[in-house]
């Protein structure tokens, strides 16, 4: 069975697979193949764990690949601390994407970017909430309240390895968004100023 952690971003994602990786009978990764096109893109291995917010733009490819055969994770984190951790990597990766000459075209450059990373976060999970209603095998896991549900998330996957050390994966910080540097001015910095 393939375990498919659907999110926004920025909620905690590598960090799971991390807490994944001490699971014996499945493998772990996250944004393991974004890097490929077509039928490859989606050709994980059996019993592979899978953590890539991107996956929310490929949900139909997703469904046609493994349907209800598969387990689903809608995995969040409380909306605004989201939307603040995007702003702080507002001219990087997906939210750029979004923003910039890809989903959100003509996007006025003076739009708020808090704004812009709020409307992001509703887009995935509404996009992810349509997907997984039809699924029989899906959960809901916030990160406030991680252990409980990666816990439960263990038991419904039928995991084997150390969920000790699994646990313990949530008190390290992987991939934090760093705060800006007050020498360089930001996007929004940029914005405001010209006002």
């Amino acid at each position: 069975m393939n375990v498919f952690i659907l999110n926004t971003g920025r909620c905690g994602s590598t960090t799971f697979a991390k807490a994944c990786s001490h699971i014996e009978n499945f493998t772990a990764k996250h944004e393991s193949r974004t890097h490929l096109l077509g039928e490859s893109r989606l050709n994980y291995p059996p019993n592979h764990i899978e953590a890539d917010n991107r996956l929310s733009w490929l949900l139909g490819r997703l469904d046609e690949t493994y349907g209800d055969s598969a387990f689903y994770v809608h995995l969040t984190r409380e909306r605004e601390q989201v939307a603040e951790s995007f702003v702080k990597r507002y001219d990087s990766g997906i939210i750029e994407a979004y923003r910039g000459k890809g989903i959100m075209l003509n996007l006025p450059d003076n739009s708020n970017p808090l704004d812009v990373a709020r409307d992001y976060c509703e887009t995935v999970d509404s996009n992810i909430r349509l997907f997984l209603r039809d699924k029989s095998m899906k959960m809901n896991i916030q990160l406030e309240t991680i252990e409980v549900g990666f816990r439960d998330f263990w038991e419904k996957i039928g995991a084997e390895g150390d969920i000790e050390g699994a646990i313990k994966e949530f008190s390290i910080r992987h991939n934090a968004s760093k705060e800006p540097n007050p020498k360089k001015p930001s996007l929004l910095g940029k914005i405001l100023s010209k006002k």
